[in-house]
């Protein structure tokens, strides 16, 4: 294990986020986050044991209501999910947050449908391919579509796809980016980064120090960390499927038009089963590669050789001969 937790586990996201003694690691993100927009003096977590219904809504910590120093409020809502629909999900989640401020009792009422705005806020470790989002930090707000300008405040959704950020840690010049920086290698870190440059980095070594956890929270922990793995591992079996299903579709589709085209092109048929052939070789020696680059991505993620030739496909030696 490593010197630091993995903090995309359910276990280690609440012991960072989502505790009254970590409280100020919150704040302090939360504020590079949104730096020039707002400044959160306080915070208070409600509700922060509440489980999910279902075991694929992992990682909600729900209701965490801020004070800003002007004195508004707004609530943040903090995802770290890794499951299909993420998208569609998280608005679900920030409706019922709205729909549980409502004064259901009296909406003859004005006032019953004054609400708190409700910030979602989704780490998205582990990224499957998706049109949805395609760069680093997506942020979303209520706007109009011909002039994009904001019309209500009351919903907002920052996606951060980590396997999006690239930089190093000497590239690193805003707080926030070396907030992601951290938090996207601290599992393999074998010192803390930026302490001497921020004190909330001290803090958080302090806090994310793997040595000095308890055998309750170390078992805790690492019950945490193999669902996190064993969930990498069926996501990435699933992406593979899914590809390999799609490749052999497109080659069936290829060859049956390829055949129609032969009997009407005659002695077309052998250059074109020529160049069907060529492609099909150079198709198998792509999914290869992209297989090899699944399991060596898998590898990096510390999942065990099993789990990552469950992952990738490939089998157990040739993931050995990986490492």
């Amino acid at each position: 294990m490593g010197k630091y937790i993995n903090p995309f586990t359910d276990w280690g996201f609440k012991r960072l986020f989502g505790q009254e003694f970590s409280k100020p690691l919150l704040i302090s993100f939360l504020n590079d986050l949104l730096v020039d927009e707002l400044h959160v003096k306080d915070l208070t977590f409600r509700d922060k044991e509440l489980l999910p219904p279902t075991k694929d809504q992992r990682g909600i910590i729900c209701d965490v209501y801020c004070e800003t120093d002007t004195g508004d409020r707004f609530i943040v809502e903090m995802q770290n999910r890794w499951q299909p629909n993420f998208l569609d999900r998280s608005i679900c989640y920030a409706c019922r947050s709205i729909l549980d401020q409502v004064d259901k009792g009296r909406a003859e009422r004005e006032d019953a449908y004054k609400f708190l705005p409700v910030y979602t806020i989704c780490f998205m470790n582990y990224m499957p391919h998706t049109d949805e989002v395609s760069k680093f930090r997506t942020d979303i707000v209520l706007a109009d579509k011909d002039t994009k300008a904001q019309v209500s405040n009351k919903l907002r959704f920052i996606y951060l796809a980590l396997p999006l950020f690239e930089k190093k840690a000497e590239e690193c010049v805003t707080d926030f980016e070396k907030w992601i920086y951290v938090l996207k290698h601290m599992e393999a870190l074998s010192r803390m980064p930026f302490t001497a440059q921020k004190e909330i980095f001290k803090q958080l070594e302090d806090y994310a120090d793997s040595h000095r956890l308890t055998k309750k929270e170390w078992e805790a922990y690492e019950n945490s960390l193999w669902v996190v793995r064993d969930n990498m591992a069926c996501m990435a079996a699933a992406e593979r499927e899914a590809r390999e299903k799609g490749h052999a579709e497109g080659h069936a589709e290829g060859h049956a038009e390829g055949m129609k085209q032969g009997r009407a092109e005659g002695r077309a048929e052998g250059h074109a089963e020529g160049r069907a052939e060529g492609r099909a070789e150079g198709r198998a020696e792509g999914r290869a590669e992209e297989k090899k680059a699944i399991a060596k991505n898998l590898l990096a993620m510390g999942l065990t050789i099993e789990q990552v030739a469950q992952g990738s496909g490939l089998p157990i030696e040739e993931v050995k001969g990986l490492q």
